[in-house]
């Protein structure tokens, strides 16, 4: 440990982190580039931060304040000290419903501040597409804006005051007025002497007339008053000045309700020259997507619903959203907007979207453009950020996008096309491979060429993601020579010594130094028991992440339940996917992939398949977990109780032979704690129950009648813990006319592939492909993460085996089979309530749709799904006794609360065991599976028969 380690450690009451895989996790933002740091701090308060500043300052180590690191500029990557700032100073001080402000810390995180607002009629005015896990921190220091700057400006003009660590580790307070005259000889005294005189109408005349800027500082928003406003004037500075450590911001009444017309063009030329119709009617935001993404939305099951709304196949959408309180007025809006489209022959057709429940599907893939585009990469071909943010005047939009498209053809580059219409800003991101040095010429050549083209235009090269590593090159061109002095004047008064994020803004390294992928070096051999050669091998699999962070979002949706009760960036599937990118690029991979330290980052994952659907690009941390399990087995060897959860199938079974005996000693205290001192399964966990009748049992008196096959998967739980889920799943399919046959042969192999237990997993798909490939029968089970194994996993476990397509092509949900028949439902929850909750697996391979709408054909029930993520429970993860806390934390997050909410009279579903296990557990409720529900709703009996469809 170096001195500066040695004392920055003691100093802090936050952690630090100096090892090689904290150092990688942190190199990268999502960005381009890729700087390793010296080392990352987590500081638990602003006095901790200000201990980092001095000592870094002291041994002149750079400070690289981070909030997300969703950077799309470079702007977080640096070779000095990153301080995560989002890891603690998370907390929401206060918010004034009078004055319209919130007090926060810098890791607050754009939704959460929302969410806290909205109890108040207000909101936070800038809302970026990655308002999930955009810290407010970092919206400061970028200066972001988002669809709704046309109505609402950008960061810059809602920041009222900040509290800040300056460069001499020194606290200070800015506002738009100066309260205490700073002591002499300090960082904040020169401020004050010094910056005014910069204020010349020489110097001011050098920026660009164009409104919507975060580039460079903003010496003519400071000269322009009202008073001395440092707290805006540092807004935008990318850590380069100051660290922010608390905002005072202005907050904004939040509308009731917002409508959106959705043009259909058959060009983005032709949606964009429809924008300024759209801006006559006064919208909230006017955001265009082309065919590029939309393509790719229709890829993913979580954007599955956008081609139901959308008319032919349109090459691109133009968003109108106006927002209000009105509903008549804002839909008279609308009705204008259609006519004024269709009176200039603008677009073929438009949606409207008047309500949330219409609006969700489109906002949804709208915010995830980024996600999606990203998701078009091929190997190391990406779409990358360096002309991403350029802005024109609106009415020039047209013609500048025309030019910008010459200059893509002329240099053979390809990009996608969305962005802010509305205030003249499009997100293009050419697809280019940073290792090929011909790509690397063309990528700075088109950088030079818009950047002279932006200027041609009056408008602005850098309009919403900032300056960072890919832009802040130009600015002596952009500012000229007088202004970019100036600039230069600014950041040497701050930060005299250089140390505060050097290399943006000014004095910047060339665009094409620090480049990811061109640093990164081939990755070596190695040889895997899963296939991965679809995205080019193991390591190219974990590479496919852009660092984007949508796995960093703590309220919504699934991915990362980790992450979601942690809040640590090594515990986020980003961070995984970096870890192992650094695993996987040793001179030994194999060597690698058995580290205790990268084990360590791994261990959390819970191989929910989250990522596999809600990560855009779809990076499959799962797989990747089991290959990296089955390489460590290789080298240490496979522990007992890997083994005994590998082998589940065989502990049920013996479990149920057994069950009055086998469920007395899961009960007694002294094997519980024995269990848990010597394998590690938790003693604070009841075990489940063995069924004395279980399913196969059951299944021999069950009267057949004839009709069309379907195959039943007799999974591990539902046979011989749970089997009244089988028993319904049986009865309702014989009713629904078919002839079910139970497969109970063996296992889908599962269990043995969650442990890496690859070669088990293996032999015991290849058993189960043999007895099912012989049919044409559907075949559906009641566990969705079971009977998906045979979509998903065996893909992977058998590429070779031409028998596996055929098989995985007749899974099918047993709910969208049962969708098909009519059933003789009755009235038996009539006027109850169904909450009902999915299993990960479900949600990431299906969806939960088939499952809800077969619940709502009970008559009088309602069905409301749980706004819940992963239950915490994932197999055996909740019964591993080092797991438990962080499992019962992920069920606590949200779901345990809602059904703890709900009155006695609702009727909780869960599609999983596991699930059903954990809400048992943790709130004391009984969950039923749908299809028990389903077959209590009906008038059937095992030996009754209907029709199908």
């Amino acid at each position: 440990m170096t001195d500066f380690e040695h004392e920055l450690t003691g100093a802090l009451g936050g952690r630090t982190g100096f090892d090689a895989y904290t150092r990688h996790l942190y190199s990268r933002d999502a960005s381009m580039y890729a700087i390793e740091p010296r080392g990352v701090a987590f500081p638990r308060d602003a006095d901790d931060v200000a201990a980092a500043v001095t000592i870094a300052g002291r041994h002149g180590v750079p400070i690289v304040a981070r909030g997300a690191g969703t950077s799309l500029a470079g702007q977080t990557v640096g070779s000095g000290l990153v301080l995560d700032l989002s890891r603690h100073l998370h907390e929401i001080v206060a918010i004034d419903p009078e004055a319209r402000t919130a007090r926060v810390q810098p890791g607050v995180v754009q939704d959460q501040l929302n969410r806290a607002a909205a109890a108040h009629g207000l909101m936070f005015g800038p809302d970026t597409s990655t308002s999930n896990r955009a810290t407010l921190g970092g919206m400061i220091g970028n200066n972001s804006a988002g669809s709704g700057s046309v109505r609402h400006g950008m960061t810059i003009d809602h920041v009222r005051e900040l509290a800040v660590v300056l460069s001499d580790g020194t606290h200070a307070r800015f506002g738009s007025d100066r309260r205490d005259a700073p002591r002499s000889g300090t960082v904040e005294s020169e401020i004050y002497r010094r910056l005014p005189g910069l204020l010349t109408p020489e110097v001011l005349a050098g920026f660009p007339p164009y409104w919507r800027r975060a580039c460079g500082y903003p010496l003519d928003r400071l000269a322009a008053g009202p008073g001395f406003d440092l707290a805006r004037f540092v807004v935008g500075s990318e850590g380069t000045l100051v660290t922010v450590t608390e905002a005072l911001v202005d907050l904004v009444p939040r509308p009731r309700h917002t409508m959106i017309a959705v043009g259909h063009f058959t060009s983005v030329l032709g949606a964009v020259e429809a924008t300024g119709d759209a801006l006559a009617g006064e919208p909230s935001a006017v955001e265009m997507m082309d065919r590029t993404i939309l393509d790719l939305s229709r890829r993913k099951i979580e954007y599955a619903g956008l081609g139901q709304l959308l008319a032919g196949d349109p090459a691109a959408l133009l968003f109108v959203s106006f927002a209000g309180d009105d509903e008549r007025e804002l839909r008279g809006r609308l009705d204008r907007l259609t006519a004024r489209w269709k009176r200039h022959g603008h677009g073929y057709h438009t949606v409207r979207a008047e309500t949330p429940a219409q609006q969700a599907g489109l906002l949804k893939v709208r915010a995830a453009s980024l996600g999606l585009l990203m998701a078009a990469s091929t190997g190391t071909l990406r779409p990358l950020a360096f002309v991403e943010d350029t802005a024109v005047d609106p009415a020039r939009l047209a013609d500048y996008t025309r030019d910008f498209q010459k200059v893509l053809d002329r240099h053979g580059l390809h990009a996608g096309f969305y962005g802010h219409c509305s205030v003249g800003c499009l997100h293009i991101r050419p697809f280019v491979d940073v290792r090929r040095p011909e790509h690397r010429r063309a990528m700075r050549a088109v950088a030079e060429e818009i950047k002279d083209l932006v200027v041609a235009y009056g408008g602005v090269n850098s309009s919403e993601h900032g300056d960072g590593l890919a832009r802040s090159e130009f600015n002596r061109e952009i500012f000229g020579d007088e202004l970019y002095a100036a600039l230069r004047t600014v950041k040497e008064i701050f930060d005299p010594h250089g140390l505060m994020n050097p290399g943006k803004i000014v004095d910047a390294p060339p665009m094409t130094d620090h480049l990811r992928d061109a640093a990164l070096p081939p990755a070596p051999p190695i040889r895997t028991r899963l296939d991965f050669t679809v995205v080019g091998g193991m390591r190219d699999t974990a590479d496919r992440c852009m660092n984007i962070g949508l796995c960093r979002k703590d309220a919504t949706g699934v991915m990362c339940p980790s992450y979601m009760a942690t809040r640590d960036e090594e515990h986020s599937t980003r961070g995984r996917a970096n870890a192992l990118v650094k695993a996987l690029s040793e001179a030994d991979p194999r060597a690698g992939l058995s580290d205790d330290r990268l084990h360590g980052i791994l261990d959390l994952c819970l191989m929910c398949k989250a990522c596999k659907s809600e990560c855009p690009l779809g990076v499959d941390m799962a797989a990747l977990k089991a290959e990296t399990l089955a390489a460590r087995h290789d080298t240490h060897g496979v522990p007992l109780r890997s083994r005994l959860f590998g082998a589940i199938r065989t502990v049920n079974r013996l479990g149920a032979a057994t069950a009055p005996l086998a469920n007395l000693l899961t009960r007694s205290a002294p094997l519980r704690r024995l269990l848990d001192r010597r394998l590690g399964i938790t003693a604070a966990r009841p075990l489940p129950r063995f069924a004395r009748t279980d399913l196969i049992r059951w299944f021999r008196h069950v009267h057949r009648p004839p009709g069309p096959e379907i195959i039943l998967l007799a999974d591990s739980f539902t046979t011989w813990t749970e089997p009244s889920a089988g028993q319904a799943a049986v009865t309702l399919l014989t009713a629904a006319g078919w002839r079910v046959r139970l497969e109970s042969g063996g296992c889908c192999g599962r269990a043995s592939y969650s442990k890496g237990l690859l070669d088990d997993a293996r032999r015991r798909a290849a058993a189960l492909v043999t007895r099912l490939a012989g049919s044409s029968s559907p075949i559906v089970g009641c566990e969705p993460s079971c009977v998906l194994t045979l979509r998903d996993e065996h893909r992977q476990l058998l590429p070779d085996d031409p028998r596996v397509p055929g098989v995985a092509g007749r899974v099918r949900q047993i709910e969208e089979i049962l969708l098909d028949a009519d059933l003789p439902l009755t009235g038996r929850f009539a006027g109850r309530r169904i909450l009902y909750h999915g299993h990960c697996h479900q949600k990431a391979e299906v969806g939960t749709a088939a499952t809800l709408a077969l619940l709502r054909r009970i008559p009088g029930a309602e069905v409301v799904e749980v706004d819940a993520g992963c239950c915490g429970m994932a197999g055996s993860f909740g019964y591993e006794s080092e797991h438990y806390d962080l499992s019962m934390t992920i069920a606590e997050s949200r779901l345990l609360p809602a059904v703890r909410n709900e009155p006695a009279s609702t009727i909780v579903a869960a599609t999983g065991f596991s699930c059903r296990q954990q809400i048992r557990h943790g709130t004391e409720r009984v969950a039923r599976h749908p299809l028990e529900l389903l077959l209590e709703a009906c008038s059937v009996d095992p030996g009754s028969r209907s029709s199908k469809r």
